[in-house]
């Protein structure tokens, strides 16, 4: 098939102004391109060029990189405006993915190619910026007039509860974030570590993290580390707070890792550590649970729900250290479960997903 995979924003930006990586081929959307081409398909990426990398990238499927427009009011970091897809949707490709219902390249996308569109909705609740008032008349007026009819997949439970307020169409499949299964293979040794993989900002709490961390190896396993992988505004504070505590020897900063760097450490971990207070679907878990890595985690996150039924982790909102012991001193349990369900996390198997969905309800009309 001809399939157009829109995603403006590739990639969360810490500042209004997009922060350019080098490279865009460890980001989720690019992985499931990628995953549709080896199916395949004919595949294009459609995203917005604020986000082309600063070196110069060659892409086994084509990539068109969308000028954005009127950015003081649509700002790409948040809500990208790039007319240029209108023109692409006339393309007639036989399937449209595009991500998220209050999205400007959606809109254009379901107004010329209604029946060949995919939503792919992640977000679970309003969006803050501009206090919530663009996100309201969004989900209020918008997706109840353009978007009722459209197909949407969401990528979680919380997702379909929102979205299913705004629009008709709201199907039965939920197709979470995945993995590249070539990077990320799951491995039941473990080691006597934890890891953080996350950006290192206020609404990580790290530093809960590193506190329930230095609870524990003072009570129950003082040779234990904790790699700290990413980078962020408040490396510095957290490095302060390591060496308040006095425990330098038992954690490790690592600065910001690409795929294969962070599959080295965070595969042979007893558990990734998540103390975030605001995430919809966090790709680092989906990464941690394909290398059979248990997660402990509070609430926020969507992925929380399975990771509770599943028995994949430990979620609470005020995890300490007697969490960390309990994942440690059964580990093995925890691993095996992980193991059990990576086979459902590769983009091979989100690829099958999509296209049964596209056979179910878009094929043929």
């Amino acid at each position: 098939m001809k399939i157009l995979i829109s995603n403006l924003i590739l990639y969360t930006s810490e500042t209004r102004e997009v922060v350019r990586a080098s490279t865009i081929k460890d980001t989720m959307i690019y992985d499931l391109c990628l995953a549709f081409k080896k199916e395949g398909h004919d595949v294009t990426l459609l995203t917005a060029e604020d986000y082309k990398p600063t070196q110069n990238e060659e892409y086994p499927f084509k990539v068109i990189w969308a000028k954005s427009k009127y950015k003081k009011v649509f700002m790409p970091c948040v809500f990208p405006y790039c007319p240029e897809t209108k023109k692409i949707a006339k393309d007639n490709f036989d399937l449209i993915i595009s991500s998220e219902v209050i999205s400007m390249s959606s809109l254009m996308l379901v107004k010329r190619a209604k029946d060949h569109t995919i939503i792919w909705q992640e977000l679970s609740g309003h969006n803050k910026i501009y206090h919530g008032l663009i996100s309201k008349f969004w989900y209020y007026v918008i997706a109840k007039l353009y978007f009722k009819d459209v197909v949407i997949v969401p990528r979680s439970n919380q997702a379909r509860e929102f979205i299913s307020q705004f629009c008709n169409k709201v199907v039965d499949e939920t197709i979470e974030h995945g993995v590249n299964s070539e990077i990320f293979k799951p491995n039941t040794d473990k080691e006597n570590f934890f890891a953080v993989c996350s950006r290192l900002v206020k609404l990580k709490h790290i530093d809960k993290t590193i506190k329930a961390f230095n609870k524990y190896i003072k009570k129950y396993n003082n040779d234990s580390k904790l790699y700290i992988i990413g980078d962020g505004d408040c490396e510095e504070k957290l490095k302060a707070l390591v060496n308040e505590l006095e425990i330098n020897d038992n954690v490790i900063f690592t600065g910001r890792l690409y795929h294969k760097e962070i599959v080295r450490i965070l595969s042979k971990a007893k558990a990734m550590l998540v103390y975030t207070s605001r995430d919809n679907n966090m790709l680092s878990i989906a990464e941690s649970i394909a290398l059979a890595t248990p997660v402990i985690t509070t609430t926020t996150p969507n992925q929380s729900i399975y990771i509770k039924s599943e028995k994949l982790g430990i979620v609470n909102d005020e995890w300490n250290e007697d969490d960390l012991y309990e994942i440690s001193l059964n580990n093995d349990e925890y691993v095996n479960k992980c193991l059990k369900y990576s086979k459902t996390i590769p983009y091979e198997y989100k690829v099958k997903q999509f296209i049964d969905v596209y056979n179910k309800y878009l094929k043929g009309r």
